[in-house]
């Protein structure tokens, strides 16, 4: 936990150093001096370790990112056992720092035997310098709402039914005082959502349908914005499985979007937004047992669009359909979609974005995206043309449920685009929601993409 400090008492101390940096005259001579010649060379770190005392220098960068992975570093040669740390610094460098330090110190060591040894120890992260206690909160927040993202992520679906992921987002919501409404499969039944029934036909696991609500007395929006996850729990990619190696064996991760839109809400109910923000969390896994629905169905949906299915690991799109037309009982100002929906988009952009697609003002579009420039979350921005609609028109049906080979990431983002009647963001996720190898302060796994730009959106939202 991120706090602030007006003393020097710990065993570890990071100086953000820049022209006018000195340190404290109590240190030893030689520290002093590490210290001046560290300021006069063209290091951008340096470390230096005596007893169990751990001094870190860190050249102050306007690069924010560059701060963020400077904090990485400090993890890295901080010993395990070591339960807290001061950082020197002022304003926004010194808070990404202190960012990069304490997003880096998340694990996730449920499942090892070991685990008591493997743990961090590092509890506290003082910060002693001129910046302020709101903003010291409002990130501690946010980091508490990627780390439930991430071990919801991270969680084997032998644990993490759809059930169990509306149990894990009713505690989060009790705790940060949201609302919580789950719907079972038979009041799933009654809206008629065909498409979440028809991806969890597979299933022995019945389907969840939650919604979250963060409500401000005073919001400064006079309609919500409605966020919607993808929760598809555990792809196979139904009867169209998919192969194992570097495909399904990751697929635990695929309600990333799930985990993205309640962590921002989460995160938003902790910090007392004054935005009013709906959630809607459709989750099922998808498998190919039981009466699975099947490549060459027409599957009714919840708005009375009927869909061909031509291929059931196109899964994500369906049941984010049948969230899209419920929220239009909100009537919101703003649809936000997220989801890890498409391989295209891994070959569009790769793992270091996601792929933004909108029919909302341009002015939102720019909020959005500058906000993940700003945390590091960045953004391609695709068109979301008509012509693009051309691709999934059905000869037996209103839609069909792949667009071809061809700009698989847009055509996905317009079948959901037919669902929405306000205006619709619709965010890819598939390449920054996991990573198959430790990754700086993103960590090895689920990475709780997306909490921290929304969050940011939010924050600066109508302003």
């Amino acid at each position: 936990m991120l706090q602030l400090t007006n003393t020097l008492n710990t065993d570890a101390v990071v100086y953000i150093v820049n022209e006018q940096t000195s340190i404290d005259a109590q240190f030893p001579q030689y520290i002093q001096e590490t210290f001046e010649a560290f300021k006069t060379s063209e290091a951008n770190e340096d470390f230096i370790k005596v007893g169990n005392k751990n001094y870190f220098f860190v050249k102050e960068n306007q690069d924010l990112e560059k701060m963020r992975v400077a904090g990485f570093a400090i993890r890295q040669k901080l010993d395990k056992k070591a339960t807290a740390i001061t950082i020197v610094g002022n304003n926004e460098t010194t808070l990404a720092l202190a960012e990069g330090l304490a997003l880096s110190n998340y694990q996730f060591l449920k499942y090892f035997k070991d685990a008591d040894d493997r743990e961090y120890q590092l509890e506290n992260i003082f910060v002693l310098g001129n910046v302020s206690q709101a903003s010291i909160t409002e990130m501690n927040n946010v980091i508490k709402a990627v780390f439930w993202a991430r071990d919801m992520v991270n969680e084997p679906s032998s644990y993490l039914s759809a059930q169990q992921l509306s149990k894990e987002i009713q505690e989060i919501g009790d705790e940060a005082g949201f609302l919580v409404e789950v719907l079972g499969k038979s009041e799933i039944q009654k809206l008629k959502m065909g498409g979440l029934l028809a991806v969890n036909m597979g299933s022995i696991e019945p389907p969840t349908f939650t919604i979250l609500e963060h409500k401000p007395e005073n919001p400064i929006n006079d309609k919500p914005i409605v966020l919607v996850g993808k929760g598809v729990v555990y792809d196979t990619g139904g009867l169209s499985l998919k192969p194992t190696a570097g495909s399904m064996d990751l697929m635990k991760s695929d309600m990333g979007g799930a985990a993205m839109m309640a962590g921002t809400i989460y995160a938003a109910a902790l910090n007392k937004s004054n935005v009013h923000i709906i959630g809607l969390i459709p989750a099922t896994d998808n498998r190919p047992g039981q009466n699975a629905y099947a490549p060459g169905d027409v599957i009714t949906m919840m708005d009375g669009t009927t869909v061909e299915v031509l291929n059931t690991d196109a899964e994500g799109r369906m049941i984010l359909a049948d969230a899209i037309s419920y929220a239009d009982r909100f009537n919101p100002e703003l649809i936000i979609n997220a989801a890890t929906l498409t391989g295209a988009a891994l070959v569009a952009a790769g793992s270091r974005a996601a792929c933004l697609m909108s029919n909302a003002d341009e002015a939102v579009n720019k909020q959005i995206l500058d906000a993940g420039t700003k945390v590091y979350e960045r953004m391609v921005q695709l068109p979301l043309w008509d012509d693009y609609k051309e691709q999934i028109k059905s000869s037996i049906a209103d839609l069909k449920n792949i667009g071809g080979r061809f700009a698989g990431t847009i055509t996905a983002g317009k079948f959901l685009e037919h669902f929405a009647k306000q205006p619709f963001v619709h965010i890819d996720i598939a390449g920054p929601a996991f990573t198959e190898a430790p990754e700086n302060y993103r960590g090895h796994g689920g990475t709780g993409t997306g909490i921290r730009t929304l969050s940011e959106f939010f924050a600066n939202y109508k302003k």
